[in-house]
């Protein structure tokens, strides 16, 4: 049976606001705050959203985990290594409530839209205070209320795809935003949970992202970065639908000095899309192009829908249209079954591409998805020689790769200081690689024009062209 979006009512999130105002005016509320956040950009954005309904509740942020009255975990599951992280962290902190009794204890996120997690949490991690899924996030100030009157253990997981407008947000950064444009994802690769956890696509309709985007560059954003699970996908289901492209277009004429955007599904990649790229004046030159494999029969069992020269055809197109773009991706090695000729195939196609950037990964079986029972599984010796040597063949391409920039202008958006040193900032340039250069906080959250003078590591190293 197919599931549909069901956007909360305008009512519901008043009833939601009200419950923010309850709680702020209850004597035994927590005082401090603290958001641990795991895995992607849309995880990020959702502790944003916590974050900004926490403050007008009345809460201010704590600087450590210890030092805060209410902690709440936001997880991921894409692979295992983080819900163990996060499962860990969790169970230390019932030791540190030891100390502090008052302390209330929250999960969300995908950990606890997995399959089976909700009863896990209420079996085995009694002490945790407040669970909820990704879709009840809108619910969170009724879930909360409702702990603090109990205090004996709430879990709330629903399975709907919802879509909540006007939730409050404390930004990160105030010179950059996310901005989701859609939820989910219909794609069902077989080794990805997303589609069980995160539910199917639905898409924001475009006046409101529209709004969202006037707001952000109203309060002096200079770059926006759009999320969703595969923003080429953007429109489908909407009444009067719109591509991403055609959303790019608009978003691009508004005036915002920097767009980006990710995740992107090579299969739904267009031509349409790439030529709004080309003649864009705000879009940055970066594409991040997940490939996960070389081998046709590998993206085959991983059910991605398209081949390996489908891929460096989309690749071609889109350095043919936007020269000197910036390219990232993902790599999954030991996917089911993967030989070694299969993984060398991987090789040749980093070799080809020549990314300035891929994050690599060992496959991850989880529970509910159609790899973790297939066979052929790898072992793990196997893995851990292969990851290392994608990495190897990754960082010695990525070194030359890089170099392209050297002698070149670029403008970058200031991040802060540089780990390094006090007299050096650190930003992201228009394709997205890191820029170090002289400068001082004053100018984080500005625009800095460079010129690249050599390359470390993963690093651009620039002289500073503006007066600083």
């Amino acid at each position: 049976m197919e599931r549909t979006a069901v956007h909360v009512s305008r009512d519901e999130m008043e009833r939601q606001e009200r419950l923010i105002s309850e709680i702020r005016d209850l004597p035994q509320r927590p005082e401090s705050y603290h958001v641990v956040t795991y895995g992607c950009q849309m995880n990020a954005h959702d502790s944003e959203k916590i974050a900004g309904m926490l403050e007008q509740m009345g809460m201010h942020p704590a600087p450590t985990r210890e030092d805060a009255d209410f902690v709440i975990f936001n997880t991921c599951c894409v692979r295992e290594n983080a819900e163990r992280r996060a499962l860990g962290n969790v169970t230390w902190l019932k030791e540190v409530r030891k100390t502090h009794p008052h302390m209330v204890i929250a999960v969300c996120g995908c950990m606890i839209q997995e399959p089976g997690m909700a009863e896990k949490i209420l079996k085995q991690y009694k002490f945790i205070d407040l669970a909820f899924g990704t879709a009840n996030l809108h619910q969170f100030p009724e879930l909360l209320l409702n702990t603090l009157n109990r205090r004996d253990g709430l879990v709330q997981v629903t399975d709907e795809d919802v879509i909540a407008e006007g939730l409050p947000i404390r930004r990160l950064r105030q010179d950059a935003a996310y901005l989701t444009i859609m939820y989910g994802c219909d794609n069902f690769c077989s080794f990805c949970i997303v589609p069980y956890v995160r539910g199917r696509e639905r898409s924001r309709e475009v006046s409101d992202i529209l709004r969202e985007a006037e707001g952000l560059m109203q309060s002096g954003v200079q770059e926006i970065m759009l999320l969703g699970q595969n923003v080429n996908s953007y429109g489908k289901g909407l009444a009067d639908p719109v591509s991403f492209a055609e959303l790019l277009r608009r978003l691009d004429e508004m005036g915002i000095p920097r767009i980006r955007f990710m995740t992107s599904h090579p299969k739904d990649l267009s031509d349409e899309l790439i030529d709004v790229m080309a003649g864009s004046q705000h879009i940055l030159p970066q594409f991040h192009l997940p490939v996960q494999s070389g081998n046709d029969e590998i993206l085959k069992r991983m059910n991605r829908h398209y081949t390996r020269e489908q891929y460096l055809d989309r690749v071609r197109k889109l350095r043919s249209a936007v020269p000197g773009i910036g390219l990232s991706t993902d790599i999954i090695v030991s996917f089911p079954g993967e030989t070694e000729e299969q993984f060398r195939d991987t090789l040749s196609l980093v070799e080809e591409v020549r990314y300035d950037s891929a994050f690599t990964f060992i496959y991850s079986p989880r529970t509910g998805t159609r790899a973790a029972a297939m066979e052929g599984q790898v072992p793990e010796a196997v893995s851990k020689e292969r990851i290392q040597r994608l990495i190897a063949l990754q960082e010695s391409l990525q070194q030359d790769t890089l170099r392209r920039f050297v002698g070149t202008e670029e403008e970058v958006l200031i991040e802060g200081l540089s780990r390094r040193s006090g007299q050096a900032i650190s930003g992201k340039g228009r394709h997205a690689v890191s820029v170090t250069m002289p400068g001082s906080d004053a100018d984080i959250g500005k625009i800095v024009r460079c010129r690249i003078t050599e390359v470390k590591n993963n690093t651009l190293m620039a002289e500073r062209l503006d007066e600083a």
